[in-house]
């Protein structure tokens, strides 16, 4: 038998009744669902030493268990001393197995290790049913050895949803394990 992630396996057995009891859905296939995760991270000193990219590349890799690629810049800002194609971020974009074994990695190690954690704020919604979380540290997820960190920096993750609004996803997100404050 083939390896089932657990966040998925739940999914299926406990969040899509969960979902449908809340909202009244008449079909298994009007439930949302998590499409895919995206991890990003702009690298702004950058400009000056390109090694800091490939230092945000292995970073992401390690975390997301996924090859990162190296973002661009789209067009030139003189004031930034940027130039078009120059190289200034990371990102990786999870979808299947690998993004349920990342939240569930997200969830259950890397978010109790953030100091003063009171939940994540439910804030970050898009209006479309996405959710964007913003991460201070990198050093909070336990692939990333500290001592080999040059520079503390911070990232983006994004949850791509299929729900149609901010309360479906919200709620998606809640029975997957997200801890959102409580007001």
């Amino acid at each position: 038998m083939a390896y089932i992630p657990r966040l998925k396996q739940e999914y299926k057995e406990k969040v899509i009744s969960a979902l449908t009891e809340e909202f009244g859905y008449k079909n298994v296939m009007q439930v949302p669902k998590l499409q895919k995760i995206v991890i990003s991270k702009g690298v702004g000193a950058a400009v000056a030493d390109k090694k800091l990219v490939d230092h945000a590349v292995d970073e992401l890799t390690k975390i997301s268990g996924q090859k990162a690629v190296p973002t661009v810049s789209k067009k030139d800002i003189a004031s930034f001393k940027l130039r078009k194609g120059m190289p200034i971020g990371a990102r990786v974009t999870l979808r299947g197995e690998q993004m349920y074994e990342f939240l569930d990695r997200l969830v259950t190690a890397a978010l109790p290790r953030v100091r003063d954690f009171n939940g994540i704020k439910a804030s970050g919604f898009d209006g479309r049913g996405n959710y964007n979380l913003g991460i201070t540290e990198q050093i909070i997820f336990p692939e990333i050895d500290i001592d080999k960190v040059n520079n503390i920096s911070g990232m983006d993750i994004t949850f791509v949803t299929s729900a149609d609004t901010d309360k479906e996803a919200k709620s998606l997100l809640t029975e997957l394990g997200l801890p959102f404050q409580k007001n």
